[in-house]
């Protein structure tokens, strides 16, 4: 485990819960798009909720925790929003290799670090880009995050039956920092190239497989098609 990683998640996870506080100033009615029907304030409500969750993953090893839905008034949201945050962060500075309640191995504090980090950033981006003021995504982290998807977020939405294993495999190149992954069985029938954040952003929904900002190289029908899974929650 590396540690420098390690605490690493630690810095970037505050810095975006931070600026997603600092989003919560705005009209909390404004849709959030690439989240179905909810608002900024439902947004809070679940990332909020699901720091107090992870709270309990790590301090009471279950999962089953359900915290009470977050205050509509938006002076207490931030409140309570920060107060979450504090507790996760709380929670999270334990050794990484402490044991811990999770949804995928390993099963230590660690895991929730980069999951929550990840987590952190794509919901950052979403109320920002709610209130069109989105800024940019580490190209590193975003790194991890394609890698993540590979690893465990797709791994695990197929073990639970939430998907079905791609029929073919799928090549990812980050065109800015030359890290390369493949998703799926056999060899890749296409390749998606995209700065690394473009390609993070594709893959948990939030850019469009065919947009401008994906250049495909293969069969890109077919892997697309691939792709059309539910491969992340």
């Amino acid at each position: 485990m590396n540690p420098d990683l390690q605490d690493s998640y630690l810095t970037h996870l505050r810095q975006d819960l931070d600026a997603f506080a600092g989003c919560l100033g705005a009209d909390l009615s404004t849709p959030v798009e690439h989240c179905g029907d909810w608002t900024l304030y439902d947004l809070a409500d679940h990332h909020g909720r699901g720091s107090l969750w992870t709270v309990a993953a790590i301090t009471e090893r279950r999962g089953d925790h359900q915290p009470p839905p977050a205050p509509r008034d938006p002076g207490a949201l931030r409140t309570w929003f920060d107060d979450a945050t504090n507790q996760l962060a709380s929670a999270l500075s334990v050794d990484p290799a402490t044991r811990a309640w999770t949804i995928y191995p390993p099963p230590t504090v660690g895991f929730w670090r980069r999951r929550r980090c990840l987590e952190a950033l794509v919901h950052r981006w979403d109320a920002e880009h709610a209130l069109a003021m989105a800024t940019p995504i580490d190209s590193e982290l975003a790194v991890d995050g394609i890698a993540e998807v590979v690893d465990t977020m797709a791994p695990r939405q197929i073990q639970s039956g939430r998907a079905a294993e791609p029929q073919h495999a799928v090549r990812f190149a980050a065109t800015d920092t030359g890290g390369s992954w493949v998703l799926g069985p056999g060899d890749p029938v296409a390749t998606a190239s995209a700065a690394a954040a473009d390609l993070l952003l594709m893959l948990w929904g939030r850019l469009p497989k065919h947009g401008t900002a994906i250049r495909w190289d293969g069969d890109a029908e077919a892997a697309q098609a691939a792709l059309s899974e539910s491969l992340v929650p």
